[in-house]
């Protein structure tokens, strides 16, 4: 065989080897387990932050929402989260009593309750904002900026992934 005709299948056998997945270089239950404890502990972290404030795990996600929004529907706050309806009917009514959220009916509807953030709601904003940077900057502690936008990249895909609608209910 000549020089030539040599590298031509050296190079296509490169390639071929390139297309296909890698061995993961560890255990199938690793990734999975590593990503949830990550997850885990940053909610954990962020949860002891906010704890000052008198909010619980979950509702700095509805406060955020609805600073953003105005006011929304159990319903539409709960399909923004991701969590199912009757959990954010219950978390709604833990904020209420706490004087973060208030109900009202709504325009036009009387049958549909509306959510607002009350005055304590959104003072509660600013605390959830420096919560939020306080464990980001412990998160990333000691990565670069690179590694970084890498790490938030491979999760995105990661999540895009696993919404494919072959995943979902």
């Amino acid at each position: 065989m000549s020089k030539d005709k040599l590298a031509k299948k050296s190079k296509s056998a490169k390639k071929a080897k390139a297309g296909k997945k890698k061995d993961l270089p560890f255990g199938p239950d690793e990734l999975a387990q590593t990503i949830t404890q990550a997850a885990r502990s940053m909610r954990t972290a962020l949860s002891h932050n906010l704890a000052e404030s008198g909010l619980y795990a979950g509702q700095d996600g509805v406060i955020l929402a609805l600073a953003q929004e105005g006011s929304m529907s159990p319903g539409q706050i709960a399909q923004k989260l991701g969590v199912k309806a009757p959990t954010m009917t219950r978390t709604i009514g833990r904020m209420e009593a706490q004087g973060f959220v208030e109900r009202s009916a709504g325009d036009g509807d009387g049958r549909l309750t509306m959510v607002k953030l009350t005055e304590a709601g959104l003072k509660s904003v600013e605390h959830i904002h420096a919560s939020l940077a306080d464990c980001n900057a412990r998160a990333i502690e000691g990565l670069s900026a690179k590694e970084v936008k890498t790490v938030v990249k491979l999760l995105r895909a990661i999540d895009t992934n696993l919404q494919s609608p072959e995943l979902i209910d």
